[in-house]
């Protein structure tokens, strides 16, 4: 297994995309978010989605040369769309307007619209936070999750984002996670490793829980929390999907589909300001004080420490340099 360094692991992301049909600002957009997911373990967000980039960039499903728009249809919305493109180079684009209407506001939506899928959501809401605003970012996905009770697929995993800055330029807590029990991802990469799946994390077509993937894929994920995580899901995808013009999960196809139509899916951020509320730091650091009376417990997103070099299985390094035409 060798390790690579996130310099090589990012200029050969971008060197492939920008292989397969990206233009360079745009590949370096995306190749910065596959660095960043590599550098903290998350690998379904990270080059395990790189194939599939550059098979849809070939295909035409994804754009590589779009130029999103920016417009402020009112003072405290910010719209992109990104003309189904990269969901990386459009949320670039937006933010610096979205920061603005936030400040200015106290409060602002980025609608990201019309893109493709943007992975790790997080990635996101972190970009926000370093700049001193709370970010809070959902979207939808392919439809995986029946209601509790029900059989018919009806929502995505539908992720949901939270970011929130320390006062000094860091980040005090962020989670990101799917509103399902699992992501998707783990469901398909224990099906590829012919590996069984716990308890409690999908149910077959019939409506039974199952631990093999094969059975989970053909059937539905579990909502975290059951009514509750459902709640949630629906919650993401009304915002994602009714605030950006993007599809219903019911609508979206399969993301990793080397061809067909584009995801056409749609990302929507709030972004807070914590000016607003004099005391909101002082508040936030007693919060974190208790968080940490206990040993052991700590606040989300607390305790990661990037990766550099980052382990690789040497299958997909070897296909991350195949991709970029350095094998």
């Amino acid at each position: 297994m060798p390790d690579i360094s996130l310099t090589e692991i990012e200029t050969t992301t971008q060197a492939a995309l920008e292989r397969h049909g990206a233009q360079p600002w745009i590949a370096a957009e995306v190749a910065r978010a596959v660095r960043k997911a590599e550098a903290v373990g998350n690998r379904i967000c990270g080059l395990y989605y790189l194939e599939s980039y550059c098979k849809q960039l070939h295909s035409g499903r994804v754009d590589g040369s779009a130029e999103p728009q920016v417009t402020r249809p009112k003072p405290g919305s910010v719209v992109v769309d990104a003309k189904f493109g990269f969901a990386q180079p459009a949320f670039s684009r937006g933010l610096s307007d979205a920061m603005t209407a936030a400040q200015e506001n106290g409060v602002a939506s980025l609608a990201i619209c019309h893109a493709h899928t943007c992975t790790s959501l997080g990635y996101f809401t972190e970009q926000i936070a370093c700049r001193g605003l709370i970010g809070l970012g959902l979207t939808n996905a392919s439809p995986i999750v029946a209601p509790p009770g029900g059989k018919t697929r009806v929502i995505g995993t539908n992720p949901i984002a939270f970011s929130v800055p320390d006062g000094s330029g860091g980040i005090a807590m962020q989670f990101d996670q799917s509103t399902t029990t699992v992501a998707l991802g783990k469901i398909t990469m224990a099906k590829a490793a012919g590996e069984t799946i716990p308890e409690g994390w999908a149910v077959d077509a019939k409506g039974q829980s199952t631990t093999d993937p094969e059975a989970a894929l053909g059937g539905s994920l579990v909502s975290m929390g059951g009514y509750k995580g459902w709640g949630f899901g629906l919650m993401a995808e009304f915002l994602a999907a009714g605030m950006t013009g993007g599809v219903i999960s019911r609508d979206v196809k399969p993301l990793k589909a080397p061809d067909g139509p584009p995801h056409d899916l749609g990302q929507y951020y709030l972004l807070i300001d914590p000016g607003n509320a004099p005391d909101f730091f002082d508040r936030m650091q007693r919060v974190a004080e208790g968080v940490a009376l206990d040993e052991g417990a700590r606040m989300p997103g607390q305790g990661k420490a990037e990766m550099d070099p980052v382990p690789l299985e040497m299958a997909v390094w070897e296909q991350t340099l195949a991709l970029a035409g350095r094998a």
